[in-house]
């Protein structure tokens, strides 16, 4: 295994509750009042729609509000991951990643370990430029047990929510978590902050149409039927525990472009005729972007051949 590389969870596409729009010569985020389900392909029109989005929207009066989903882990801490989050806003790069208590910083020499004081008490974070981001891996269907989609967001609502729930789930199943049948589910409110306009945040419940006993149930039959077939959850854990930690970062680079545009700042807009205009505006005119440039050049010249 490569030192320094996260391995994380095979993705299979995203879940997010808004997109990025144009508007006077910016990209910026819209939020959303549903789910959307996309690939992990961009194009110049934004991302390409998953399948998946068409076929669960059906039946829900055309608004994705709810999706049936199972997790990968047991551990709730391997399915969500949440913490305090600073990007290289040219280059798309993490540069501190921190819990409140200690963080890992990119710094000229190299990677170092320091206190983390949270962003309200950190001289990095000025500007708004360190955030909560949470990233959280579900399974939807059946086709790739271990294929999952990611659902990204720096929103407090939904961090805090998704925390409660997947330790409060974790702790009624005896550790059965990942068999439990549940579905993210879009929930709305007000708040000062918002000025009576409603904010939407993301929660997990038990699946509709299952009562709590029945879904435990559900769950401790999946369990014992997977024992029996030889599935072994702990060792799941266990290695999704040691690929995350064999990284000082999760995101990679090309990752975290998307992710800048998305959440962290308001990017120009610089049209190029190769690369994606939401890929190249997040990752500006760095060695970064001229290299992606290229691999996707080379892919439609590839794809041109075929």
């Amino acid at each position: 295994m490569l030192k320094g590389l996260a391995i994380t969870p095979p993705i299979l596409g995203r879940i997010s509750i808004g997109k990025v729009v144009e508007k006077n010569g910016k990209r910026l985020p819209e939020k959303d009042d549903q789910f959307t389900i996309t690939s992990q392909v961009q194009t110049r029109d934004g991302w390409l729609l998953h399948p998946l989005n068409e076929e669960l929207r059906n039946g829900q009066d055309g608004k994705l509000r709810s999706i049936p989903i199972r997790l990968l882990f047991n551990d709730p801490d391997l399915n969500l991951r949440a913490d305090y989050s600073l990007f290289d806003r040219n280059t798309g790069r993490p540069q501190c990643v921190g819990n409140g208590e200690t963080c890992k910083r990119l710094t000229k020499d190299g990677i170092q370990s320091l206190p983390c004081p949270s962003p309200d008490g950190c001289s990095l974070a000025q500007g708004n430029a360190c955030k909560p981001y949470g990233r959280l891996n579900v399974v939807i269907g059946d086709d790739d047990p271990l294929g999952s989609f990611v659902f990204r967001t720096t929103g407090y609502n939904s961090i805090r929510t998704l925390a409660a729930r997947l330790h409060y789930l974790q702790a009624i199943t005896g550790n059965r978590l990942a068999c439990m049948p549940l579905e993210l589910r879009l929930r709305g409110k007000s708040t000062r902050q918002s000025h009576g306009t409603p904010i939407f945040y993301v929660d997990i419940t038990v699946r509709s149409g299952l009562g709590l006993e029945d879904a435990l149930l559900e769950a401790k039959h999946l369990d014992e039927s997977r024992q029996v077939s030889g599935f072994d959850q702990r060792a799941l854990d266990h290695a999704a525990r040691q690929g995350f930690n064999n990284g000082a970062f999760e995101d990679s680079e090309e990752d975290s472009g998307a992710t800048v545009e998305e959440f962290f700042s308001a990017i120009e807009v610089e049209p190029n005729p190769v690369a994606p205009q939401g890929l190249r505006a997040a990752l500006g005119k760095s060695s970064l972007a001229q290299k992606l440039e290229s691999q996707i050049t080379r892919q439609n010249n590839k794809a041109t051949v075929q």
